[in-house]
């Protein structure tokens, strides 16, 4: 029995890692995507980018809920004199009304507006934008939410992901900004996630994706992303593959400096150049090689 009850205290410390794993990599993502927006909005509303990041992961589940993937809506912000489009959505009482958005950027900006013009926040604004305790414990007694540990839940999700960090920030990346603000994507559709690498933009190309879709979906012309890839705009694309929005760098990141790629199974100069987000004649280039070259498992590629 003893033997037993150990193993099953095991079985559930790995299930319990694994979703603590799983929710952390769930709201770094939604960080990822939408910290330059928060700071956009800092920047022009004076609301601590640290706390509308945390009032948007709180409120919308890291961009997962209902409410946030069909109508847009990453703060709970309800109807009220509301003008536009609006859902209904078990919340405190059921069907209560609620904000439909065209986008995430459209959620944001209402959200900075609805602190901003409603009188009852008047007094955070007096808080420093660093204070983000304050305003946590201050949109709590406003009203902003009914749950008691609301204050505590921002405040714990600010300092576990470091938020706060952001509300120091001067400027913001414009094209992440611009990227919550696509409006030809149906409602309900999970936008891909784009990550930074090399000073670089990528994605990874889901099942049944090709570049025209992508390019309609990040706003950049399909036939660009194809030619910054060194593809041909109607190549099948491979679930998982990487697609960079923008044209790659020359030389892999500084830490690979020394660090030559040595070649596996499987691999190729095109497989090896998407991996480091560096050209393909460039990879060429730095190692001597010719076009026609065929590389073998154990060769030893300079990628800086």
């Amino acid at each position: 029995m003893k033997k037993f009850f150990l193993i099953g205290i095991m079985l559930l410390t790995s299930v319990s890692l694994f979703a603590q794993i799983r929710w952390n990599s769930q709201y770094q993502t939604y960080i990822d995507q939408y910290k330059d927006l928060a700071i956009a909005e800092m920047l022009k509303h004076n609301i601590p980018a640290s706390i509308t990041l945390a009032q948007g992961l709180l409120e919308s589940g890291a961009g997962t809920s209902d409410l946030a993937r069909k109508s847009n809506n990453h703060f709970g912000i309800k109807c009220h004199d509301w003008i536009g489009a609006t859902t209904s959505y078990d919340d405190d009482r059921p069907n209560e009304c609620f904000r439909v958005y065209r986008d995430v950027y459209e959620s944001y900006e209402d959200h900075s507006k609805f602190l901003t013009e409603q009188p009852r926040y008047r007094n955070l604004f007096k808080l420093k934008r660093t204070d983000y305790k304050g305003w946590a414990r201050g949109l709590k007694k406003c009203g902003y939410a009914t749950n008691p540990a609301y204050a505590k839940q921002l405040i714990n999700i600010i300092e576990l992901y470091k938020l706060h960090r952001y509300d120091k920030a001067k400027k913001y990346d414009k094209f992440m900004v611009e990227r919550s603000s696509v409006k030809d994507v149906a409602a309900g559709v999970d936008l891909h996630p784009i990550h930074i690498y090399n000073k670089n933009y990528y994605l990874k190309a889901r099942q049944g994706d090709t570049f025209e879709t992508i390019g309609r979906e990040v706003g950049i012309s399909y036939k660009k992303i194809a030619k910054y890839n060194e593809r041909d705009k109607n190549d099948r694309l491979v679930p998982g593959e990487i697609i960079y929005l923008k044209k790659k760098q020359k030389k892999a990141e500084k830490v690979y400096k020394n660090r030559p790629h040595v070649v596996k199974a499987g691999e190729s100069m095109y497989s090896i150049a998407q991996y480091y987000g560096i050209r393909l004649e460039s990879l060429y280039k730095m190692n001597d090689l010719n076009p026609d070259y065929s590389i073998k498992v154990g060769d030893r590629l300079r990628v800086r």
